[in-house]
């Protein structure tokens, strides 16, 4: 399992989009893949669960990934929540 927090940078005007796509990515993945923030945890495959999440800039997720590709997943989704 690996664990990270990330603080995020995206902006109101775009959230809905984001969260799609990174419901998208990490449906690509095999391992499982967990948004959490102070109050929820969320299936990051699950686009209702997503959309409940509050992704706005300035707030820190803690995304936790488990399988058998998890240091790949979390390289992607890192790497798109900051921009890379």
């Amino acid at each position: 399992m690996v664990k990270k927090t990330i603080t995020s940078g995206i902006s109101a005007v775009k959230e809905d989009r984001v969260v799609a796509d990174i419901v998208s990515l990490a449906s690509g993945f095999q391992s499982r893949i967990y948004f959490e923030t102070a109050s929820k945890v969320i299936n990051a495959k699950s686009i209702m669960g997503m959309m409940t999440l509050n992704l706005l800039a300035g707030n820190e997720i803690s995304i936790s990934i488990d399988g058998e590709d998890e240091e790949k997943a979390m390289e992607a989704i890192e790497n798109f929540l900051l921009g890379r």
